[in-house]
C-alpha cells in the first residue's frame, strides 16, 4: 500500500521572511532543509529543484522546494523518532497510561522520554469526566500505517470501543509526530492535525523539548508549527503557555497513592522519622516501634503531609548495613505505622537506596522510595521502582555516605550548573528503565558531597537548577523540587550551633529560602515550626503572583 509522505519542508501555507532579523532565526531549520531534499533527491531518485537564487532578503514559498511524493512503506523502515499522545478519562485512568506504556515497549516502541501529567477538562464533548493527558517520545521501526495498528490494537486490548467522536474512552493513543516526513493518508495524517487546537496535547509535546531544537529532527518539528517560534511561540499562545498550568483546565499532577497529587497548591511538609541508633540528629531515639509510632503520631499532628521512614544511617562516614539489617530494623515500625488511622489520606515514604528494601516497603503499603543515590548504590532499585509503580525522589550525591565529603566529590565550577547535569543524566536513566517523569521528584541534596558555600548556592539557585535542566528537557523541570537542609552541619558552622537538635531556627531560615526560590517539599525534622514558615513562604508567594496580574 503507498501513502502520501511530505518532505519535512512541505508546508501547506506560504511563509515570507522579508527581514534578515527573521530570517536569522529560522536559519538553521532552513539549512537542514535544503540538505535534506538534496539528500532525498539523491536517494530516490525525486527531481525535486531548488532554487539557485535565494537572496537573504527575499520572501519565498517552502512549497517552491518540495512536492508530494509516493513511497511505498519498504522506503520508511530504518528506526524514526516518534511522539505519541496518551488521553484517559474512564477506569483507573493512571493504571491505564502503566499498561499501554507497557504494550507499547512490547509492541517494539523504545520510550526515551516522557511528558509530565496533566489532568484536564474535557474537550468538543463536555459533558464527560475529566482526562488524563501526557506524551511519550521514542522510536520505532514500525513504518506510520503499522505503527497505527498497532496503536489501535493497543486501545482494544485496553477495552476500548468505537463510541461518540471524542467521547469518554479509556484509553486513546495518537501519533503526533513520526519522524521528519508528513503523511496524509485515508486512514493517517502526521504530524497529528488538531495538535496546533489542543492545549493538553501541546502542554505534555513541548515537555518533551529542550529550550531549543537540539537536533534536526526538532527543528523540523517546530517547523511544522508554521510560526517564527515554532512549537513555543504556538504554546504561548494558549493562555500564556507555561503560566495556564496549575489553572483548573490544566493541571499538573503526580500519581501517588490513589491520589492525583497536585504539588503546586502549597509547600508540603516531609517529616523525617530515623530508626537508626546513629543518626546525626535523632539517632537512637525512635529504633523501638511504640516510641517510632509516637514520633509518626507527633509529627502528623503538627501538619508532615509525608512521613520519611530511615533505617540506614547517611551520615558522613556511616557504616552501611545490609539490606536484610535495614529490613529488620525498618518492618516492624513500618508495619505499625501503616495500621494508625491519622496516616489516613497522608504519604508514607521510605529512605533507602536498595531495591530489595524499596521493594518490601512498597508491597507493606509505602507510597514513596527516596532514594539518596539515585540509583547508583543498587542500579536494581531503578527496575524495582519502575514495577512497583511509585513516585521516586532522586537526590544528587557524588559517591556514597563514606566518600561523598572527599575532597574530590567536593570539587565544583558552578556548583547549580552541575548538580543540574548530574540529576539530568540519572533522570535519564531512570525514564530509560521505565520510570516515567510524571513519578519523579527531585532532590539537589543538601549536605551530601557539598560544602556549606555549596548549600547556600543551592538554596539560593534553584531557579538556576531548573533553568539547566530545562535546556534538556522542560518537563524534567517541571518536576517537584524536595530540598532537605534540616539540622545539618553548614549550618551548625554559620550559626555556631553544635548541637543538631539546636539548629531549628537556622532551618527555618534555610527552607525560607529553598520555598522561595521553588522548592516544592521540605524534608524536616520539626514539622511544626517549619510549616509555619512554610504557610508564611506560600502566603507571599500568592501574593506576589497577584501583583504580577494587577
Amino acid at each position: 500500500m503507498n501513502y502520501q509522505v511530505h518532505s519535512h519542508s512541505v508546508l501547506e501555507s506560504k511563509i515570507s521572511f522579508p527581514f534578515m532579523g527573521m530570517f536569522d532565526r529560522i536559519h538553521p531549520i532552513f539549512t537542514y532543509k535544503i540538505t535534506q531534499l538534496k539528500h532525498l533527491g539523491n536517494s530516490s531518485g525525486l527531481k525535486q529543484r531548488i532554487p539557485s537564487s535565494c537572496s537573504l532578503h527575499c520572501s519565498f514559498t517552502q512549497k517552491t522546494f518540495s512536492s508530494s511524493t509516493k513511497i511505498s512503506t519498504e522506503a520508511l523502515s530504518t528506526e524514526e523518532d516518534v511522539i505519541i499522545a496518551l488521553g484517559s478519562n474512564v477506569g483507573d485512568r493512571v493504571h491505564n497510561f502503566n499498561e499501554a506504556l507497557r504494550l507499547m515497549k512490547a509492541s517494539g516502541i523504545k520510550i526515551l522520554r516522557h511528558g509530565c501529567l496533566y489532568e484536564t477538562e474535557p474537550a468538543y464533548v463536555t459533558d464527560q469526566p475529566c482526562f488524563l493527558n501526557s506524551a511519550i517520545r521514542g522510536t520505532t521501526r514500525l513504518r506510520p500505517v503499522e505503527l497505527l495498528k498497532e496503536l489501535k490494537q493497543i486501545e482494544r486490548r485496553l477495552g476500548r470501543v468505537d463510541g461518540i467522536r471524542y467521547g469518554p474512552r479509556p484509553i486513546d493513543l495518537d501519533i503526533l509526530f513520526y519522524g521528519k516526513h508528513k503523511v496524509e493518508s485515508e486512514e493517517l495524517t502526521i504530524p497529528h492535525e488538531r495538535i496546533w487546537e489542543r492545549p493538553f496535547v501541546l502542554a505534555p509535546l513541548i515537555d518533551l523539548l529542550g529550550m531549543a531544537p537540539s537536533n534536526e529532527i526538532e527543528a523540523t518539528w517546530h517547523s511544522f508549527a508554521r510560526c517564527s517560534g515554532g512549537l513555543f511561540e504556538l504554546w504561548k499562545g494558549f493562555g500564556g503557555g507555561e503560566e495556564s498550568v496549575g489553572r483548573e483546565k490544566l493541571r499538573r499532577v503526580l500519581p501517588v497513592a490513589s491520589q492525583l497529587w497536585d504539588w503546586s497548591k502549597k509547600t508540603h511538609v516531609m517529616g523525617v522519622l530515623n530508626l537508626t541508633p546513629d543518626s546525626f540528629s535523632d539517632g537512637g531515639l525512635f529504633q523501638e516501634a511504640a516510641s517510632a509510632v509516637s514520633q509518626v503520631k507527633r509529627l502528623l499532628s503538627e501538619g508532615a503531609d509525608i512521613i520519611d521512614v530511615g533505617a540506614q544511617s547517611t551520615r558522613p562516614f556511616a557504616r552501611r548495613l545490609s539490606a536484610e539489617e535495614e529490613l529488620g530494623r525498618l518492618i516492624p515500625v513500618m508495619d505499625a505505622v501503616m495500621q494508625i488511622p491519622e496516616m489516613e489520606g497522608k504519604f508514607l515514604s521510605v529512605d533507602t537506596f536498595y531495591a530489595q528494601v524499596a521493594y518490601e516497603a512498597v508491597k507493606r503499603g509505602v507510597h514513596m522510595v527516596n532514594d539518596v543515590s539515585c540509583g547508583q548504590l543498587d542500579p536494581e532499585i531503578l527496575a524495582v521502582v519502575a514495577e512497583v509503580g511509585v513516585p521516586y525522589i532522586m537526590m544528587h550525591m557524588r559517591g556514597d555516605p563514606c566518600t561523598m565529603q572527599s575532597e574530590q566529590n567536593l570539587q565544583y565550577g558552578d556548583v547549580c550548573k552541575e548538580v543540574a547535569s548530574e540529576l539530568f543524566e540519572r533522570v535519564r536513566e531512570a525514564e530509560l528503565s521505565g520510570i516515567p517523569l510524571w513519578r519523579i521528584i527531585l532532590d539537589p541534596g543538601i549536605g551530601f558531597a557539598k560544602g556549606t558555600e555549596h548549600n547556600l548556592e543551592i538554596l539560593m539557585g534553584l531557579p538556576s537548577i531548573r533553568k539547566e535542566i530545562a535546556k534538556r528537557s522542560l518537563g524534567a523541570s517541571h518536576v517537584p523540587l524536595l530540598v532537605g537542609p534540616s539540622r545539618k552541619r553548614f549550618l551548625g558552622e554559620i550559626c555556631g550551633r553544635c548541637v543538631a537538635v539546636e539548629r531549628d531556627p537556622a532551618t527555618i531560615a534555610a527552607v525560607t529560602a529553598g520555598i522561595l526560590h521553588g522548592a516544592n517539599i521540605i524534608r524536616v525534622h520539626n514539622a511544626r515550626d517549619n510549616l509555619d514558615a512554610a504557610k508564611v513562604c506560600d502566603a507571599l508567594q500568592r501574593k506576589r503572583r497577584t501583583m504580577r496580574m494587577e
